[in-house]
């Protein structure tokens, strides 16, 4: 294997923005951020919109989207 082409691949933390959940996990993701986790280490962290602690499909919860202004874009662009 050549010495020097692969990331490194190390400890860090996602943080679920939409639902202040975090949790540990290896990952070659770059970033600048750190934070200190529950074993009192320093680990890189990742902020995320999604993750399964707020994704509908796994809570099982369901968000209302807006697609009212959709539907009207729509029938006033092909609108005959």
């Amino acid at each position: 294997m050549k010495q020097g082409i692969h990331p490194e691949y190390r400890e860090v933390v996602f943080h679920d923005t939409s639902s202040d959940h975090k949790f540990l996990t290896k990952s070659t993701v770059v970033t600048q951020e750190t934070t200190k986790w529950e074993d009192g280490k320093e680990y890189p962290l990742v902020k995320v919109e999604v993750s399964s602690a707020s994704h509908p499909f796994y809570t099982g919860k369901k968000l209302f989207v807006d697609t009212a202004g959709r539907v009207e874009k729509f029938n006033r662009k092909y609108k005959k």
